[in-house]
């Protein structure tokens, strides 16, 4: 296999290049393909978690409306990078008043991760959409449409995707093993999902990050690259923890933090999954309501700059606190 094949990322060499190749948001894809073909479409807003698709259908739609000339009538920006007002003023004006090349009607800018645009570079931006959409549509992309000022959601089709499911992220990563001609076990697929937590792209690389060190993916592959601990280590730290003997859940808590390199993040949104998820835990309602309450707390004191393990270890001593839930 030449280097260069073997070194590619498989999240860009998988990618779908049509809209027709495209899973999962059966009720947005359709919609995207129907402008392609009629080769008219509005503004866009795309709105959904990381790993969803949503530059994946940009440059697709861009694709299939232009064909071969797509890349002389798109441009891609990422606002997280650059986020004020001259960046609207200078680039994104200089290309949205230039003329589409080739004979399109139009051409596109795609500007991902807009809800890192500051309000004032947003206001400019609505006026440019306002100015030059006869000659360029704008595709926005972000994680939280509430971040985006409401003249331009009002001026946009709003989309709003969805995480993909197990079966769905399965299926991706089933025909990319099989591409790659990598044996993948049942156990590592079904710990990949669920490290992913519905996002497509992470799963890919997970996938691609423990082919690279194994000739076999099993779950052993999986745990060594997967800080994020697994569904059976937070249900023997939740265990331990409930049975009173808050020392031994403590020592396991902090083999994540030393073994595996698990952030406080990491972790915190690990107990959540399952404490909410199904079946859950061993406890009655009433507790996990207050349960939840206080991982919202900790959540929220991390975001503030709180020391992660000690506010871990403050829900490991709420739960030896709880009753364990009879037969």
């Amino acid at each position: 296999m030449p280097a260069e094949e073997r070194d590619t990322v498989w999240v860009e060499k998988y990618r779908p290049r049509s809209l027709a190749d495209m899973v999962g948001q059966e009720t947005i894809v359709p919609v995207l393909r129907a402008y392609a073909q009629k080769r008219s479409m509005p503004h866009l807003l795309l709105a959904g978690p990381p790993g969803t698709g949503k530059t994946t259908a940009a440059i697709a739609l861009a694709r299939d409306l232009f064909g071969s000339e797509w890349r002389q009538n798109f441009l891609e920006l990422n606002a997280s990078d650059e986020r004020g007002i001259d960046t609207v003023r200078t680039t994104i004006k200089s290309y949205a008043r230039s003329a589409p090349i080739g004979g399109t009607g139009f051409k596109i800018l795609f500007l991902d991760e807009a809800d890192n645009l500051t309000a004032e570079a947003q206001a400019s931006l609505r006026r440019l959409m306002e100015r030059y959409s006869a000659a360029c549509r704008f595709i926005l992309s972000c994680n939280y449409s509430s971040r985006i000022i409401e003249p331009i959601q009002s001026r946009c089709a709003v989309f709003r995707f969805r995480i993909y499911s197990p079966d769905q992220i399965q299926e991706q990563l089933r025909r990319i093993a099989t591409a790659e001609k990598r044996d993948v076990s049942a156990d590592a697929f079904k710990a990949i999902i669920e490290a992913s937590d519905g996002d497509l792209r992470r799963a890919i690389n997970l996938l691609q990050l423990a082919a690279t060190f194994r000739e076999k993916v099993d779950i052993a592959a999986i745990k060594d690259v997967v800080t994020a601990p697994m569904r059976d280590e937070v249900e023997a730290i939740f265990g331990t923890a409930l049975a009173g003997d808050f020392l031994a859940a403590r020592e396991q808590l902090f083999r994540l933090f030393v073994e595996r390199g698990a952030s406080g993040e990491d972790i915190l949104r690990s107990l959540h999954s399952y404490v909410v998820g199904e079946p859950g835990p061993p406890i009655p309602p009433a507790e996990k309501i207050q349960l939840i309450q206080h991982l919202a707390d900790v959540d929220f004191r991390l975001a503030q700059g709180a020391t992660d393990r000690i506010q871990l270890e403050s829900i490991l001593a709420r739960i030896a606190t709880l009753k364990a839930r009879g037969p």
